[in-house]
């Protein structure tokens, strides 16, 4: 049958949900489809409501579990493109016809994944998760699984043929799939609805020391294959997101039991300490502070409790230094060694939020990543900038300070960030930078504040930090006022956790996003010509 879909659903003791599942194939637009249901093993009503669909191929197993029970449902597919439904999840009603017109006009592509949305059970709400990923997929997959749902995927058959499930994993199965095949071949993203993903309490997501061991272990499996800066940044920066992110989770797990007198969750807090000191710490502080309140309210009368509270209990010279009590950095790579620079976070959010800017012609300094992860398709032309010949990858040499060779009105944009600490002559080179963007033209630039000082080969190089003022009077020599915008971003603490080399996941989002002005650890430009 012409461009047959083969929709594999594994089932498990869902089948109170697999009806859902079902019927959502057979009111799909794209008519050409087989439905395969793989029983693991269930001991519930999964077979006489499979079997209750005349459409339904029913195959059962003994219980081997999701991965065997999918690779079993390949084995049995004729079709020459595959999408695995789980049995608690449900396709929207154009989702085979939207991801098969995607492969069919693009031969090459492996797979096409699109978005979905998540629903609740309870109060039934909706969230649509977007995001467009249309080059250096694997790049991306190595920061994340920007995917997230296995049934926005459609795959080539073929592909599959040598790529199967890992029946170790028991869960990031399709994260570990992802991976090895985008390792090899192009697939996109895109953003048109797909399915629906139902959040319940049995979701296998919600065990997070389980999930965090796993991912963890799925992304090693990719290190000795990693190829280049790009990809061993990405790599560093997936393991540092997934940290904070599952640290996070078990954080608010851990508050609920604390503040609804539930057990202690003792692997979460283990797992806090290993890999986010600053929440365990942040934790057992308030464990503590929890107890002592607790404790003060049988034998002390309340409003004494509340006077106690509101008292400052760090006397001048009492602050425990724990571990900062100490005259070495944690780290003397700036925290590349403990999971990823805290000054990254300002300095990609920046571009991220400027990412509509990295478009035509594009300058970058050194190397041209952030061109392509932030700008993309929309480049034109990638120019990467280097003072000499030493880096292979340059298509320009010069000195930005005093380049004569670089002709006017040539860039739609110049990516400049993290380098102008390395130019003596930083008004100069500013200069520069106006002179050979387009009218219309933005340099995106970031330069450090408070900072360490570089203890590799450009330690000799690094002549600044500045401050916003100093930034802005640079920039005003050469652009007008209402054409540059600056942003400061970091606290004491983000300040101190950088020059001490913590790495990001040891700080919360919420400690990074704290704005205090007179601690600036980035600032942040944008002036357009």
């Amino acid at each position: 049958m012409q461009n047959l879909v083969s929709v594999i659903i594994p089932c498990f003791n869902q089948g109170h949900f697999l009806g859902k599942a079902i019927k959502s194939v057979l009111g799909q637009t794209h008519k050409h489809y087989e439905i395969i249901v793989v029983d693991d093993g269930s001991e519930d009503e999964t077979k006489s409501v499979a079997t209750g669909f005349t459409e339904v191929e029913y195959i059962f197993q003994t219980r081997q579990g999701l991965s065997a029970a999918r690779n079993r449902g390949i084995d049995h597919s004729r079709g020459d493109y595959i999408v695995f439904l789980d049995s608690d999840d449900w396709l929207n009603f154009t989702a085979l016809e939207t991801n098969l017109d995607y492969l069919l006009k693009n031969p090459a592509l492996a797979f096409v994944s699109g978005a979905h949305s998540i629903y609740f059970q309870e109060g039934a709400q909706v969230i649509l998760v977007e995001k467009e990923v249309t080059d250096n997929n694997f790049i991306h997959l190595l920061e994340g699984n920007y995917i997230k749902m296995i049934a926005t995927v459609m795959f080539r058959k073929k592909v599959l043929e040598s790529y199967r499930y890992d029946t170790s994993l028991k869960v990031c199965e399709d994260y570990d799939l992802y991976l090895r095949i985008a390792r090899h071949y192009p697939v996109i993203q895109h953003t048109v609805l797909v399915a629906y993903y139902r959040k319940h309490e049995s979701n296998l997501t919600r065990n997070y020391l389980f999930m965090l061991d796993t991912v963890l272990k799925v992304l090693e499996n990719q290190k000795s294959s990693l190829n280049g800066n790009a990809e061993i940044t990405a790599f560093n920066s997936g393991i540092a997101s997934w940290k904070l992110f599952y640290t996070g989770e078990m954080y608010h797990e851990l508050r609920n039991q604390l503040h609804g007198g539930a057990e202690i969750n003792k692997n979460y807090i283990n797992s806090l300490k290993k890999y986010n000191p600053t929440l365990y710490l942040k934790f057992k502080k308030e464990h503590y502070s929890l107890t002592i309140r607790r404790s003060l309210k049988k034998v002390i009368p309340g409003f004494i409790v509340k006077i106690i509270r509101r008292s400052d209990l760090r006397e001048m010279g009492k602050i425990n230094l724990g571990d900062l009590n100490r005259t070495k950095p944690f780290s003397e790579e700036f925290g590349y060694d403990r999971g990823g620079p805290i000054d990254r976070y300002y300095i990609e959010n920046f571009l991220q939020n400027n990412e509509s800017r990295i478009r035509g012609r594009v300058l970058e300094v050194a190397d041209n990543d952030y061109t392509m992860r932030f700008g993309g398709v929309k480049v034109s032309q990638s120019d990467i900038l280097h003072i000499d010949e030493s880096n292979p990858n340059a298509t320009i040499i010069a000195d930005l300070s005093n380049a004569p060779q670089l002709p006017d009105n040539s860039f739609d944009c110049i990516v400049l960030t993290q380098t102008l600490q390395f130019i003596y002559n930083a008004k100069d080179a500013l200069k520069t930078c106006f002179r050979i963007l387009k009218p219309g033209g933005v340099l995106l630039m970031t330069v450090p504040g408070i900072t360490q000082i570089s203890q590799d080969q450009w330690s000799k190089s690094w002549h600044w930090s500045f401050t916003e003022n100093s930034v802005s009077k640079l920039l005003l020599e050469s652009f007008s006022p209402e054409k540059v915008k600056n942003e400061v971003f970091g606290n004491v603490l983000t300040a101190s956790a950088f020059l001490f080399g913590m790495g990001l996941p040891e700080l919360t989002k919420e400690q990074m996003d704290f704005p205090d002005p007179n601690f600036q650890v980035i600032i942040t430009s944008v002036a357009v010509k």
